[in-house]
């Protein structure tokens, strides 16, 4: 899927950190550092490509968000639609445990932009599921949770692929 709006300027992977990019670095033996730094920016976090940092995810999300003061149904789109694209990163674009994702958040003005980045040059693609079946639904619910979702290529000089949502963050300044 593409983007339905005009193309963002997507941040430079070797760049310094914007100003207003909360920037997390995991090591693959720890837990990431944070550093804060004030907006538009959000956060940018690399964590390992495993199945069992997805809860940490979905809760460093959640705690960058809520300094937004958002309303609780677009906080909790934001944070279940990042979790399941961090999901499908790991089931579907990484290689092994040695690899890496990155999710960002970005602000600017009324909207709010995340991104799931990982290694794989497989682009997704939306599934038909039966009632039955387990997986097969993470791009549905992120296209039915968000305003605007599609695929980007990935930072120059690097290999991969960024998956993108946008929410518009109704009555904020």
């Amino acid at each position: 899927m593409t983007a339905s709006r005009a193309p963002r300027r997507e941040p430079a992977h070797d760049a310094p950190v914007p100003s207003g990019l909360l920037s997390t670095s995991a090591v693959l033996s720890g837990d990431p550092a944070v550093i804060p730094v004030p907006p538009p920016g959000l956060l940018r976090a690399t964590v390992p490509a495993h199945a069992s940092r997805a809860a940490g995810v979905r809760t460093m999300v959640a705690e960058c968000l809520t300094h937004l003061c958002l309303p609780p149904e677009p906080l909790d789109n934001a944070v279940l639609a990042t979790g399941e694209l961090f999901a499908n990163a790991v089931g579907h674009g990484s290689s092994g445990p040695a690899d890496t994702i990155t999710v960002t958040l970005e602000r600017t003005g009324r909207e709010l932009r995340v991104t799931v980045a990982d290694r794989s040059s497989a682009l997704p693609r939306p599934r038909t599921t039966e009632p039955a079946m387990e997986s097969g639904r993470g791009l549905a619910i992120v296209a039915a949770l968000t305003d605007d979702w599609g695929i980007a290529p990935p930072d120059p000089g690097t290999t991969g692929k960024k998956v993108w949502f946008t929410l518009v963050l109704h009555g904020m300044p």
